[in-house]
C-alpha cells in the first residue's frame, strides 16, 4: 500500500524522497553496526538502503541532463497536397494577385515544471513530517507541553486476564491495577528523594503466592525509575507479621527492624534479589544460573490493627546497589497504603 501511494507522487517528489530516506535510514544502521556493535545484520541491510539510494541519485542526474538537453530542430517542408497534380512544366504567371498568406501562427511553449523547486519542496516536507512526529514524541499523553515535573508512566495492565479463583474466594483482595494505581502517584519520586525523575514503567499483575496451588491471592504492582524500582504486594492469608518476624528472626544479614505504621504492626528487613541472565542469542533460549542480585529494603505491614493474617509488602531496590532510606520506606507506606484499604472490604 505504502509503495502504490508512493509510485503516485511525482517524479521529482517522489525520487528525493527515495533518496533522503535511503541515506538517513543506511547511515543510522551502519552506525549502529560500527559504533554500537550490533553485529553484521544492520551493516548489510545499510549497505542495501545506501545503495538503492545512489541507484536513485543516477536516476535523477540523467533526468536533468535530459531536461537540460536541446531539442532538435526539424525542418518545415511543404508537401502539395494529394488532390492537386504536381505540375509538369512551368506555367506563365497569372495576372490575378494571389490571396494574402496568412502568417503561421506560433504556440506558446509549455512551461514545465522547475526541477530543483520540486526536490526542495519534498526535502522540506519530509522535514516537517519528521519535526511533527519528533514533537509529537517529546509530548506526554495529555498532550500538553513536556516539563520539568514527574509524570507517573501508565500502569499497563491486562484487562481480558481472567482473575484466579483465589480472588473470587477472597472478597477483599484488590487486584494488582488497584495497587498499581495507588502506588503509581506523581509525588512518589520525591518521596524516594529523586523528585528530577519520572517513573518509566508501571505495571500491575493478578499473581497468586507460591506453594498454595492457586489459593492465596497475592496482587504485585511495579514502578521502575531511572535510580530506583518500587513493588508493592499484598498476600491474603493468615501468616501474621509476629509470626513471620519470628520466622526471620535467626537471620543475621536480614537487619530486623521492628515498629508500627498507621496502627498497625510492621517489620523492615534487607535482603537480595534473584538475578537470571537470559541468553537471547541462543537459539534455545538458554538462562544462566541464578545469582545473587542488588540489596532490597522491605517494609512488611499487617492488613488490619489486630494483625489477624496477611500483609503488604513494600520493596525498594536499585541496580547500583544504593539502599533507600527506612523513612522514605514509611512515607511510602502512610501515603499509598490508605488508598488501598478504602476500596477493599472486611479488613477493618
Amino acid at each position: 500500500m505504502l509503495g502504490f501511494l508512493v509510485r503516485l507522487l511525482p517524479f521529482w517528489v517522489r525520487e528525493p524522497l527515495i533518496i533522503l530516506v535511503g541515506t538517513v535510514f543506511g547511515v543510522r544502521l551502519l552506525y549502529m553496526a560500527l559504533v554500537d556493535g550490533e553485529g553484521w545484520v544492520p551493516a548489510v541491510i545499510g549497505a542495501v538502503f545506501l545503495l538503492g539510494a545512489v541507484l536513485r541519485v543516477r536516476v535523477v542526474v540523467q533526468a536533468l541532463r535530459a531536461r537540460r538537453r536541446p531539442a532538435p530542430e526539424v525542418d518545415e517542408v511543404t508537401e502539395p497536397s494529394p488532390s492537386e497534380p504536381a505540375p509538369s512544366a512551368p506555367v506563365a504567371p497569372s495576372p490575378v494577385t494571389p490571396a494574402p498568406v496568412t502568417p503561421a501562427v506560433r504556440r506558446p511553449v509549455e512551461k514545465k515544471p522547475n526541477a530543483f523547486a520540486q526536490a526542495f519542496f519534498a526535502i522540506g516536507l519530509f522535514a516537517v513530517i519528521g519535526g511533527a512526529l519528533w514533537i509529537e514524541g517529546k509530548l506526554p499523553e495529555d498532550g500538553t507541553a513536556a516539563t520539568g515535573a514527574s509524570r507517573p508512566a501508565a500502569c499497563r495492565i491486562d484487562e481480558d486476564e481472567k482473575l484466579p479463583g483465589a480472588y473470587r474466594s477472597t472478597p477483599e483482595a484488590v487486584t494488582g491495577a488497584d495497587l498499581c494505581r495507588a502506588l503509581n502517584r506523581p509525588e512518589l519520586p520525591e518521596l524516594l528523594g529523586t523528585p528530577t525523575e519520572r517513573s518509566v514503567y508501571a505495571s500491575g499483575t493478578d499473581n497468586t503466592a507460591p506453594l498454595t496451588d492457586r489459593k492465596v491471592a497475592q496482587p504485585e504492582a511495579r514502578v521502575e525509575f531511572d535510580t530506583y524500582t518500587v513493588e508493592l504486594s499484598a498476600t491474603y492469608n493468615e501468616l501474621t507479621v509476629g509470626q513471620y518476624q519470628a520466622m526471620t528472626a535467626y537471620r543475621d544479614d536480614a537487619d530486623l527492624r521492628k515498629l508500627t505504621v498507621l496502627g498497625r504492626p510492621a517489620l523492615l528487613m534487607s535482603d537480595h534479589m534473584m538475578k537470571i541472565q537470559f541468553d537471547l542469542g541462543s537459539s534455545e533460549g538458554a538462562s544462566g544460573p541464578v545469582e545473587q542480585g542488588p540489596l532490597a529494603r522491605t517494609l512488611t505491614v499487617a492488613l488490619d490493627g489486630k494483625d489477624r493474617g496477611g500483609s503488604y509488602d513494600l520493596t525498594v531496590w536499585s541496580e547500583s546497589g544504593l539502599l533507600v532510606e527506612d523513612s522514605a520506606l514509611v512515607d511510602i507506606a502512610e501515603a499509598v497504603l490508605p488508598g488501598i484499604t478504602q476500596g477493599a472490604r472486611g479488613q477493618d
